[in-house]
């Protein structure tokens, strides 16, 4: 282990005494199991994380001792379990500082959030030779929607270029910004990158010519604090099972005057006021948009999820990634063979490489022999893998869970690797 390593000091607390690494690993039941006879090294939270125990007994309590529907029943369980799961709308709205829990309509997950608002607001307001701005980093999620009602409506989809750095070229955005131009939806933080782009002067940029703002905030959230409001953002999307929480369970943020002019996503029980054979009218957002049984299980282990991060502290599991993303990036870069894309100064903690010779699939192979858990492929950001010039990367995604010994166990594996294929 170098000298960066020992300063770290990873495998205790932080510099406020608060961050217990191993205290967190505890509480992942996962983290202890071995693949291959190997130990689990899990670093493919940017697909999806790991659960805590927080999580996972919230969900079994109320599926063993608390379950019913929510908003429909007079009894006592009905009520109850409406009241816990309503309190997750509030524990929500404060994690991202959204000023009402009104603002914040419950989906399955990040990619309907952003079809919704496809949907509903893309439908309403955007007619044909309108333009959508999305950045050359998208995720598809952050494509195909906008892809479908340009098919519709006649639309524009405008692509604001990256540099080789993997950061956005804002003056190119900026001039994307025409009069043409009537939503700019654009990721929070590159999957595949890890490049945290500067969300607030792009909403700046948008704002002083009056274009609303879709974050994509799925990777952002779980390693950065957000504030919605200081960013300033019309809408924010993010999803749970990236967070800890459970998958099936996601978040779009809007502000109300945007909600309140939106039309329903979908038809069917808990979004309307009054149904009659002649004409249904509908419900007061977040509500209009959350058509039928909502996710209640699931939604509850979103809660306990935001509960664990925020009483670690988003900031103390930021330091703890900014220091592992550090060591990360020197031992890889310090590989002749490895060749990492992304270099933008404000990253999470995500490494996209190849290495010389060898297929990413065989790379990940040998990896998962090693009991070392990666992601191969095009990670759902096809477009960016062609402004890459390659077919696939292997990606490790890190975590607050995650160490030095086991990113000296991912260096071990890709020498070996190394002597096996090339």
């Amino acid at each position: 282990m170098n000298e960066m390593a020992q300063n770290t000091n990873l495998s205790g607390h932080n510099a406020e005494g608060g961050f217990d690494i191993d205290r967190i690993r505890q509480d992942f039941p996962v983290l202890s199991r071995k693949v291959h006879g190997k130990p689990l090294v899990y670093f493919d939270s940017g697909a999806s994380a790991q659960k805590p125990r927080a999580v996972i007994n919230a969900m079994t309590e109320v599926l063993e001792d608390q379950y019913t529907n929510v908003h429909r029943g007079a009894h006592y369980l009905s009520q109850a379990l409406t009241d816990r799961y309503e309190g997750v709308r509030e524990k929500i709205a404060a994690f991202i500082n959204a000023p009402s829990e009104n603002e914040i309509v419950i989906t399955r997950n990040t990619t309907e959030a952003i079809n919704l608002v496809a949907a509903t607001y893309g439908r309403k307001f955007l007619s044909k030779d309108d333009a959508v701005v999305i950045s050359d980093m998208e995720h598809h999620a952050n494509i195909v929607p906008w892809q479908l009602l340009r098919d519709e409506t006649g639309i524009e989809l405008k692509i604001a270029p990256i540099d080789d750095r993997g950061m956005l070229d804002m003056d190119a955005y900026a001039a994307l910004l025409d009069r043409n131009t009537k939503l700019v939806s654009m990721t929070h933080c590159s999957n595949v990158l890890g490049t945290m782009l500067p969300a607030n002067e792009i909403v700046r940029l948008a704002h002083d010519r009056s274009i609303p703002v879709l974050l994509d905030g799925s990777q952002a959230v779980v390693h950065s604090t957000v504030d919605v409001q200081d960013l300033d953002a019309d809408f924010y999307v993010f999803t749970g099972h990236k967070l800890y929480g459970p998958t099936a369970i996601g978040v779009l943020y809007g502000k109300a005057d945007l909600l309140a002019q939106m039309p329903p996503y979908q038809g069917g029980g808990d979004m309307i006021a009054t149904v009659t054979y002649e004409k249904t009218t509908y419900q007061e957002p977040p509500y209009r948009f959350e058509a039928g049984t909502p996710p209640i299980v699931e939604a509850i282990g979103l809660g306990a999820a935001i509960d664990y991060v925020s009483a670690i502290g988003m900031d103390a599991i930021a330091a703890h990634e900014k220091a592992l993303l550090a060591y990360a990036t020197e031992r890889l870069a310090a590989m002749p063979d490895i060749r990492l894309f992304g270099s933008a100064p404000e990253k999470a903690a995500i490494l996209s490489f190849v290495q010389d010779g060898i297929h990413p699939f065989d790379t990940a192979a040998t990896l998962d022999r090693a009991g070392v858990a990666v992601r191969v492929g095009q990670h759902c950001a096809e477009p960016l893998m062609t402004r890459l010039g390659v077919e696939g990367t292997v990606r490790a995604s890190l975590a607050m869970y995650n160490t030095i010994g086991e990113i000296d166990s991912m260096i071990t594996a890709l020498e070996r690797a190394r002597s096996l294929f090339a």
